[in-house]
Protein backbone atom coordinates (compact mmCIF):
# COMPACT_ATOMS: atom_id res chain seq x y z
CA UNK A 1 0.00 0.00 0.00
CA UNK A 2 3.08 2.24 0.19
CA UNK A 3 3.07 3.81 -3.27
CA UNK A 4 6.69 4.27 -4.43
CA UNK A 5 7.96 7.25 -6.37
CA UNK A 6 7.46 6.92 -10.11
CA UNK A 7 4.12 5.11 -10.09
CA UNK A 8 2.15 8.35 -9.79
CA UNK A 9 2.61 11.49 -11.84
CA UNK A 10 4.09 14.57 -10.12
CA UNK A 11 0.67 16.20 -10.56
CA UNK A 12 -1.01 13.39 -8.62
CA UNK A 13 1.64 13.61 -5.91
CA UNK A 14 1.10 17.38 -5.70
CA UNK A 15 -2.62 16.84 -5.11
CA UNK A 16 -1.77 14.37 -2.36
CA UNK A 17 0.50 16.88 -0.65
CA UNK A 18 -2.10 19.62 -1.07
CA UNK A 19 -4.52 17.47 0.95
CA UNK A 20 -2.03 16.00 3.40
CA UNK A 21 -0.23 19.16 4.55
CA UNK A 22 -3.33 21.09 5.73
CA UNK A 23 -4.75 17.92 7.28
CA UNK A 24 -1.55 17.33 9.24
CA UNK A 25 -1.52 20.98 10.32
CA UNK A 26 -5.11 20.83 11.58
CA UNK A 27 -4.51 17.48 13.29
CA UNK A 28 -1.33 18.83 14.92
CA UNK A 29 -3.23 21.70 16.50
CA UNK A 30 -5.88 19.34 17.83
CA UNK A 31 -3.31 16.90 19.19
CA UNK A 32 -1.37 19.67 20.95
CA UNK A 33 -4.59 20.70 22.71
CA UNK A 34 -5.81 17.21 23.56
CA UNK A 35 -2.78 14.95 24.10
CA UNK A 36 -1.17 15.73 27.45
CA UNK A 37 0.40 13.94 30.39
CA UNK A 38 0.35 10.15 30.14
CA UNK A 39 -1.30 10.35 26.74
CA UNK A 40 1.95 11.65 25.21
CA UNK A 41 3.99 8.44 25.66
CA UNK A 42 0.90 6.41 24.73
CA UNK A 43 0.67 8.14 21.35
CA UNK A 44 4.43 7.75 20.85
CA UNK A 45 4.15 4.01 21.48
CA UNK A 46 1.16 3.69 19.17
CA UNK A 47 3.11 5.45 16.42
CA UNK A 48 5.92 2.92 16.87
CA UNK A 49 3.28 0.17 16.88
CA UNK A 50 2.02 1.30 13.47
CA UNK A 51 5.59 1.39 12.14
CA UNK A 52 6.27 -2.17 13.33
CA UNK A 53 2.95 -3.60 12.14
CA UNK A 54 3.64 -2.36 8.62
CA UNK A 55 6.86 -4.41 8.56
CA UNK A 56 4.90 -7.67 8.70
CA UNK A 57 4.36 -8.57 5.04
CA UNK A 58 1.59 -11.08 4.46
CA UNK A 59 1.59 -13.47 1.49
CA UNK A 60 -1.22 -13.10 -1.06
CA UNK A 61 -2.25 -16.12 -3.19
CA UNK A 62 -1.47 -14.23 -6.42
CA UNK A 63 2.20 -14.01 -5.44
CA UNK A 64 2.17 -10.45 -4.10
CA UNK A 65 2.20 -9.27 -0.48
CA UNK A 66 0.24 -6.86 1.71
CA UNK A 67 0.30 -5.60 5.29
CA UNK A 68 -1.86 -4.13 8.01
CA UNK A 69 -1.41 -0.48 9.05
CA UNK A 70 -2.60 0.04 12.62
CA UNK A 71 -4.01 3.54 12.13
CA UNK A 72 -7.59 2.38 12.75
CA UNK A 73 -6.67 1.28 16.28
CA UNK A 74 -5.01 4.61 17.02
CA UNK A 75 -8.08 6.49 15.78
CA UNK A 76 -10.45 4.46 17.95
CA UNK A 77 -8.28 4.74 21.06
CA UNK A 78 -7.02 8.33 20.81
CA UNK A 79 -9.11 9.98 18.09
CA UNK A 80 -8.63 10.54 14.36
CA UNK A 81 -6.35 13.58 14.78
CA UNK A 82 -3.91 11.58 16.88
CA UNK A 83 -4.02 8.78 14.32
CA UNK A 84 -3.23 11.22 11.51
CA UNK A 85 -0.10 12.43 13.31
CA UNK A 86 1.10 9.05 14.56
CA UNK A 87 0.73 7.35 11.19
CA UNK A 88 2.08 10.30 9.21
CA UNK A 89 5.23 10.26 11.36
CA UNK A 90 5.68 6.52 10.79
CA UNK A 91 5.20 6.96 7.03
CA UNK A 92 7.67 9.85 6.93
CA UNK A 93 10.56 7.89 8.39
CA UNK A 94 9.65 4.77 6.43
CA UNK A 95 10.09 6.80 3.26
CA UNK A 96 13.20 8.75 4.27
CA UNK A 97 15.25 6.08 6.03
CA UNK A 98 13.97 2.81 4.60
CA UNK A 99 12.70 3.70 1.14
CA UNK A 100 9.32 2.17 1.96
CA UNK A 101 6.93 4.43 0.08
CA UNK A 102 8.00 7.36 -2.02
CA UNK A 103 9.14 10.74 -0.75
CA UNK A 104 7.45 12.46 -3.69
CA UNK A 105 4.41 10.22 -3.09
CA UNK A 106 4.45 10.86 0.67
CA UNK A 107 1.33 13.04 0.57
CA UNK A 108 -0.66 10.37 -1.27
CA UNK A 109 0.42 7.69 1.20
CA UNK A 110 -0.58 9.97 4.07
CA UNK A 111 -4.00 10.53 2.50
CA UNK A 112 -4.57 6.80 2.14
CA UNK A 113 -3.21 5.43 5.41
CA UNK A 114 -3.05 8.37 7.82
CA UNK A 115 -6.17 10.35 6.88
CA UNK A 116 -8.70 8.14 5.11
CA UNK A 117 -8.23 5.08 7.30
CA UNK A 118 -8.60 6.89 10.65
CA UNK A 119 -11.65 8.83 9.47
CA UNK A 120 -13.41 5.74 8.13
CA UNK A 121 -12.50 3.75 11.24
CA UNK A 122 -13.88 6.46 13.50
CA UNK A 123 -17.20 6.64 11.66
CA UNK A 124 -17.68 2.87 11.41
CA UNK A 125 -16.68 2.30 15.02
CA UNK A 126 -19.19 4.86 16.28
CA UNK A 127 -21.97 3.40 14.13
CA UNK A 128 -21.36 -0.18 15.26
CA UNK A 129 -20.42 0.48 18.89
CA UNK A 130 -23.37 2.76 19.58
CA UNK A 131 -23.74 3.48 23.30
CA UNK A 132 -22.13 0.23 24.44
CA UNK A 133 -19.75 0.30 27.38
CA UNK A 134 -16.07 0.88 26.77
CA UNK A 135 -14.20 -2.41 26.72
CA UNK A 136 -17.36 -4.46 26.08
CA UNK A 137 -17.55 -7.27 23.55
CA UNK A 138 -19.60 -5.03 21.28
CA UNK A 139 -16.90 -2.35 21.43
CA UNK A 140 -14.18 -4.88 20.58
CA UNK A 141 -16.28 -6.20 17.69
CA UNK A 142 -16.92 -2.66 16.47
CA UNK A 143 -13.20 -1.93 16.52
CA UNK A 144 -12.47 -5.04 14.47
CA UNK A 145 -15.13 -4.19 11.88
CA UNK A 146 -13.89 -0.60 11.73
CA UNK A 147 -10.34 -1.78 11.06
CA UNK A 148 -11.51 -4.06 8.27
CA UNK A 149 -13.61 -1.42 6.53
CA UNK A 150 -10.91 1.24 6.98
CA UNK A 151 -8.16 -0.70 5.25
CA UNK A 152 -10.56 -1.68 2.46
CA UNK A 153 -11.29 2.00 1.86
CA UNK A 154 -7.57 2.74 1.69
CA UNK A 155 -6.99 -0.13 -0.74
CA UNK A 156 -9.73 1.21 -3.03
CA UNK A 157 -8.13 4.65 -2.91
CA UNK A 158 -4.75 3.21 -3.88
CA UNK A 159 -6.36 1.20 -6.68
CA UNK A 160 -8.01 4.32 -8.08
CA UNK A 161 -4.87 6.46 -7.78
CA UNK A 162 -2.78 3.88 -9.60
CA UNK A 163 -5.48 2.93 -12.08
CA UNK A 164 -6.15 6.41 -13.45
CA UNK A 165 -2.51 7.01 -14.37
CA UNK A 166 -2.52 5.31 -17.82
CA UNK A 167 -5.62 7.24 -18.89
CA UNK A 168 -4.39 10.63 -17.70
CA UNK A 169 -0.65 10.48 -18.30
CA UNK A 170 0.62 8.86 -21.49
CA UNK A 171 2.56 9.56 -24.65
CA UNK A 172 0.97 10.53 -27.95
CA UNK A 173 0.71 6.87 -28.94
CA UNK A 174 -0.99 5.94 -25.65
CA UNK A 175 2.01 4.44 -23.85
CA UNK A 176 1.68 4.89 -20.09
CA UNK A 177 4.23 7.21 -18.50
CA UNK A 178 3.79 6.04 -14.92
CA UNK A 179 1.87 3.07 -13.52
CA UNK A 180 0.96 1.08 -16.64
CA UNK A 181 -2.04 -0.84 -15.27
CA UNK A 182 -5.56 0.57 -15.56
CA UNK A 183 -8.48 0.40 -13.16
CA UNK A 184 -9.57 -3.02 -14.41
CA UNK A 185 -6.29 -4.39 -13.04
CA UNK A 186 -5.52 -2.19 -10.05
CA UNK A 187 -8.87 -2.28 -8.26
CA UNK A 188 -9.30 -6.08 -8.36
CA UNK A 189 -5.68 -6.61 -7.29
CA UNK A 190 -5.90 -4.24 -4.33
CA UNK A 191 -9.32 -5.50 -3.23
CA UNK A 192 -8.32 -9.16 -3.54
CA UNK A 193 -5.31 -8.68 -1.26
CA UNK A 194 -7.15 -6.64 1.34
CA UNK A 195 -10.52 -8.40 1.35
CA UNK A 196 -8.91 -11.78 1.96
CA UNK A 197 -5.66 -11.17 3.84
CA UNK A 198 -4.76 -7.64 4.93
CA UNK A 199 -8.34 -6.76 5.90
CA UNK A 200 -8.76 -9.66 8.34
CA UNK A 201 -5.28 -8.90 9.71
CA UNK A 202 -6.26 -5.27 10.31
CA UNK A 203 -9.50 -6.41 11.95
CA UNK A 204 -7.67 -8.75 14.32
CA UNK A 205 -5.05 -6.15 15.19
CA UNK A 206 -7.65 -3.45 15.81
CA UNK A 207 -10.04 -5.60 17.82
CA UNK A 208 -7.34 -7.38 19.82
CA UNK A 209 -5.42 -4.15 20.35
CA UNK A 210 -8.50 -2.38 21.67
CA UNK A 211 -9.26 -5.32 23.96
CA UNK A 212 -5.66 -5.37 25.23
CA UNK A 213 -5.67 -1.65 26.00
CA UNK A 214 -9.01 -2.03 27.79
CA UNK A 215 -7.80 -5.00 29.84
CA UNK A 216 -4.63 -3.19 30.88
CA UNK A 217 -6.47 -0.03 31.90
CA UNK A 218 -5.10 2.17 29.12
CA UNK A 219 -8.48 3.44 27.97
CA UNK A 220 -10.12 6.40 29.67
CA UNK A 221 -12.52 5.37 32.40
CA UNK A 222 -11.52 1.69 32.47
CA UNK A 223 -9.63 0.03 35.30
CA UNK A 224 -7.25 -2.84 34.54
CA UNK A 225 -8.79 -6.29 34.96
CA UNK A 226 -5.82 -7.60 36.93
CA UNK A 227 -4.10 -6.13 40.00
CA UNK A 228 -0.79 -7.05 38.40
CA UNK A 229 -1.46 -4.44 35.71
CA UNK A 230 -2.25 -1.55 38.05
CA UNK A 231 1.34 -0.44 38.58
CA UNK A 232 2.37 0.81 35.16
CA UNK A 233 0.37 -0.54 32.23
CA UNK A 234 2.66 1.39 29.90
CA UNK A 235 5.42 -1.09 30.71
CA UNK A 236 3.17 -3.86 29.42
CA UNK A 237 2.77 -1.96 26.15
CA UNK A 238 6.53 -1.53 25.91
CA UNK A 239 6.85 -5.28 26.32
CA UNK A 240 4.41 -5.85 23.48
CA UNK A 241 6.38 -3.48 21.24
CA UNK A 242 9.59 -5.33 22.10
CA UNK A 243 8.02 -8.66 21.16
CA UNK A 244 6.75 -7.18 17.89
CA UNK A 245 10.20 -5.82 17.08
CA UNK A 246 11.79 -9.21 17.72
CA UNK A 247 9.17 -10.91 15.55
CA UNK A 248 9.46 -8.55 12.57
CA UNK A 249 11.73 -10.88 10.54
CA UNK A 250 8.59 -12.97 10.03
CA UNK A 251 7.78 -10.28 7.49
CA UNK A 252 10.61 -11.67 5.37
CA UNK A 253 8.87 -15.04 5.02
CA UNK A 254 6.33 -13.71 2.53
CA UNK A 255 7.84 -13.83 -0.94
CA UNK A 256 6.98 -11.41 -3.69
CA UNK A 257 6.34 -7.69 -3.93
CA UNK A 258 3.19 -5.80 -3.06
CA UNK A 259 1.09 -4.87 -6.08
CA UNK A 260 2.21 -1.55 -7.53
CA UNK A 261 5.47 -1.50 -5.60
CA UNK A 262 7.78 -3.29 -8.02
CA UNK A 263 11.25 -1.89 -8.64
CA UNK A 264 11.63 -0.40 -12.14
CA UNK A 265 13.74 -3.32 -13.37
CA UNK A 266 11.23 -5.80 -11.98
CA UNK A 267 8.39 -3.99 -13.74
CA UNK A 268 10.47 -3.82 -16.91
CA UNK A 269 10.70 -7.61 -16.91
CA UNK A 270 6.91 -7.81 -16.80
CA UNK A 271 6.32 -5.27 -19.56
CA UNK A 272 9.43 -5.51 -21.70
CA UNK A 273 10.06 -1.80 -21.07
CA UNK A 274 10.00 0.66 -18.19
CA UNK A 275 7.52 3.56 -18.49
CA UNK A 276 9.51 6.74 -19.09
CA UNK A 277 8.02 8.79 -16.27
CA UNK A 278 8.34 5.94 -13.81
CA UNK A 279 11.99 5.48 -14.70
CA UNK A 280 12.65 9.20 -14.31
CA UNK A 281 10.94 9.74 -10.96
CA UNK A 282 11.61 6.39 -9.26
CA UNK A 283 15.05 7.65 -8.24
CA UNK A 284 13.74 10.92 -6.78
CA UNK A 285 15.04 9.94 -3.31
CA UNK A 286 18.29 7.98 -3.14
CA UNK A 287 19.36 8.61 0.45
CA UNK A 288 17.72 5.69 2.26
CA UNK A 289 20.02 4.38 5.00
CA UNK A 290 18.51 0.89 5.18
CA UNK A 291 16.68 0.46 1.86
CA UNK A 292 13.80 -2.01 2.11
CA UNK A 293 14.81 -2.56 5.76
CA UNK A 294 18.06 -4.21 4.70
CA UNK A 295 21.73 -3.53 4.15
CA UNK A 296 22.72 -2.23 0.73
CA UNK A 297 24.88 -5.33 0.27
CA UNK A 298 21.93 -7.63 0.84
CA UNK A 299 23.82 -9.50 3.57
CA UNK A 300 22.31 -10.68 6.88
CA UNK A 301 18.67 -9.88 6.04
CA UNK A 302 17.32 -11.02 9.41
CA UNK A 303 19.80 -8.89 11.37
CA UNK A 304 19.10 -5.94 9.09
CA UNK A 305 15.35 -6.33 9.64
CA UNK A 306 15.84 -6.41 13.41
CA UNK A 307 18.04 -3.33 13.29
CA UNK A 308 15.50 -1.57 11.08
CA UNK A 309 12.69 -2.43 13.50
CA UNK A 310 14.67 -1.18 16.49
CA UNK A 311 16.00 1.98 14.86
CA UNK A 312 12.74 2.83 13.13
CA UNK A 313 10.49 2.33 16.14
CA UNK A 314 12.82 4.34 18.39
CA UNK A 315 13.01 7.20 15.89
CA UNK A 316 9.26 7.26 15.30
CA UNK A 317 8.39 7.07 18.99
CA UNK A 318 11.12 9.53 19.94
CA UNK A 319 10.09 12.05 17.30
CA UNK A 320 6.42 11.86 18.27
CA UNK A 321 7.16 12.14 21.98
CA UNK A 322 9.71 14.92 21.52
CA UNK A 323 7.48 17.00 19.27
CA UNK A 324 4.56 16.80 21.71
CA UNK A 325 6.80 17.48 24.71
CA UNK A 326 8.24 20.58 23.07
CA UNK A 327 4.81 21.77 21.96
CA UNK A 328 3.43 21.45 25.49
CA UNK A 329 6.43 23.28 26.99
CA UNK A 330 6.10 26.16 24.54
CA UNK A 331 2.46 26.86 25.39
CA UNK A 332 2.10 30.17 27.21
CA UNK A 333 0.89 29.96 30.77
CA UNK A 334 -2.16 32.13 31.37
CA UNK A 335 -2.01 34.41 34.39
CA UNK A 336 -4.59 36.54 36.14
CA UNK A 337 -3.97 40.04 37.42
Amino acid sequence: MHVPDGYLSPETCAVGLAIAIPAIAVASRQVMRQVKGRAVPKLAMLSAFSFLIMMFNLPIPDGTTAHAVGSALIAIVMGPAAAVIATAVALLFQALIFGDGGVLAYGVNVVNMAILMPLVATVVNRLVAGNSAAGSVRRITAAAIAGYVAILSASIAVGVELGIQPALFHTADGTALFNPYGLTATLPAMLFAHLLIAGPAEAIITGAGYGFLARTGQLDGIEPTSDKLRGNPGLVSLGVLAVLALATPLGLVAQGTAFGEWAPDELGEQLGAIPAGLEQWSSFWTHSVLPDYGFASGDAPVAAYWISALVGSLIVAGFTYGALWLANRRKPVSTTA
